[in-house]
């Protein structure tokens, strides 16, 4: 299908995007597309205004702030794979972000349009929701922080409003030991079902494509903070959570993947 008729601008800055956006309540912001573009092709998102911040090179970094790394929203997830300072400080994120799509896809995507669509299936929000990242969103009323547990709503909502852009991700440091596991049929799919787990501190754990929007599981974290062991905590993996029935699997299948996972997960961790 193609998408419904738009209009196209161009921001020349942070301050002019937002003006833009402002403009029409129907306007999308617009980076690398891979995010956005298919659902306008299905007419699932219809919008009115491509606002196109792409060429906003500010909003590409990866910095040291002391406790903590700062991510560009517009860093590309080439950049994160490859990112020495992320290596060297939350390996897990240049690992994830090895395993969206294929190379095509890594060179255009960015790490904030990926965020920002708050897709359940995306590896990238999972692993950001373990690592107790923020989100940080700059609209008319300022700036604004939003803690990843709070920042994804359901299906592809978020709690950015309309006139908001995303400028960057802060990652707290401190990762002792991390685990990414991730179930597809091919290398370049969505997962099936995917585990993302830290341990800082305390141990977190977070799912891909367990629902409409990456999850963390309360009831593995709760048996762990409990003194369960591995194998009790893995089996409460899934507890309080309906997963999707599709096309590549039942809703009990990524149950089981989930409790198979996890638990391979926690024992890399140890």
């Amino acid at each position: 299908m193609y998408p419904s008729k738009f209009d196209y601008v161009r921001a020349l800055s942070v301050d002019d995007a937002l003006e833009k956006i402002a403009s029409d309540e129907e306007a999308k912001f617009i980076a690398g597309g891979h995010s956005l573009v298919p659902l306008m092709k299905f007419r699932l998102a219809t919008p009115s205004l491509l606002v196109d911040i792409g060429g906003l090179h500010d909003l590409s970094y990866i910095k040291d702030e002391g406790d903590h790394l700062a991510i560009g929203a517009l860093t590309r997830h080439t950049e994160v794979e490859h990112s020495q300072l992320l290596q060297a400080e939350l390996p897990m994120l240049s690992y994830v972000a090895s395993l969206v799509g294929d190379p095509q896809v890594r060179h255009r995507g960015t790490i904030g349009g990926s965020v920002a669509h708050g897709d359940g299936a995306s590896d990238l929000p999972a692993a950001l929701l373990a690592l107790d990242a923020s989100m940080i969103a700059v609209g008319p009323s300022g700036r604004r922080e939003i803690p990843a547990k709070e920042f994804f709503k359901g299906f592809l909502e978020t709690a950015l409003s309309p006139d908001e852009l995303l400028v960057e991700i802060k990652v707290p440091k401190g990762v002792s030991s991390w685990s990414y596991k991730k179930f597809n049929r091919r290398a370049q799919d969505w997962a099936i079902v995917g585990v993302a787990a830290v341990k800082n501190g305390s141990t977190k754990v977070a799912f891909v494509n367990m629902g409409s929007s990456p999850l963390r599981s309360t009831g593995c974290e709760d048996a762990l903070r409990s003194g369960a062991t591995i194998e009790e905590a893995a089996e409460r993996a899934a507890e309080g959570i309906e997963p999707p029935s599709d096309l590549n699997a039942s809703s009990e299948f990524r149950v089981h993947l989930a409790k198979v996972l996890t638990r391979r997960a926690l024992e890399e961790l140890s």
